[in-house]
C-alpha cells in the first residue's frame, strides 16, 4: 500500500512568502520565500531537502558501521537552466565529515548507499539530473 504524506502551504499575504506545515504527520511550520528574504526559496528548499535526506541516511549508515561522528556538513550546488522552466540540470554534493572510526572507505560507502539507494528526495528528482558528489574526511 502506498505511503502518503500531507503538507499545507499558506500564503502570508505578502509578496511570495508562504508558511508550510506538515499535516500528516504534523510538523512545525517553516517559511518559504520566493524572494529569499525571510526564508529559503522553493529551489533552495529542494536542495536543503536533498541534503537533509542524504545527511540523515549517512548518519544512520555510519552509526551502523560504529562510527562516532564529530562534525558533518554538506554543501549542495544546483545548476539551473537559463530558460523556463528553470529546473535543475545538475546537483553537486560536497560532504565534509570527521569522527572516531571514520575513514574514506566508510564515508564513501555511506554516501554512495544514500545517493544510489536510500535517499527518497534524490530518487524523486527527474532522472536526467546529473548527481555528483565529493567527500572530504578529516
Amino acid at each position: 500500500m502506498p505511503f502518503e504524506r500531507t503538507v499545507r502551504l499558506d500564503w502570508s499575504g505578502t509578496k511570495m512568502r508562504f508558511s508550510g506545515v506538515g499535516v500528516d504527520p504534523p510538523s512545525p511550520a517553516i517559511v518559504l520565500d520566493g524572494d529569499g528574504v525571510t526564508g529559503p526559496g522553493p529551489m533552495q528548499a529542494l536542495l536543503l531537502a536533498a541534503a537533509s535526506c542524504t545527511g540523515a541516511d549517512v548518519v544512520l549508515i555510519l552509526e551502523k558501521m560504529r562510527v562516532r561522528l564529530h562534525t558533518f556538513a554538506i554543501d549542495v550546488v544546483g545548476v539551473r537552466r537559463d530558460e523556463e522552466p528553470r529546473r535543475y540540470l545538475a546537483i553537486r554534493f560536497h560532504f565534509r565529515l570527521a569522527g572516531d572510526g571514520l575513514d574514506a572507505t566508510k564515508a564513501e560507502r555511506a554516501v554512495d548507499l544514500s545517493l544510489e539507494k536510500y535517499c527518497s528526495v534524490v530518487h524523486s528528482l527527474a532522472p536526467d539530473i546529473a548527481i555528483t558528489r565529493e567527500i572530504e574526511v578529516a
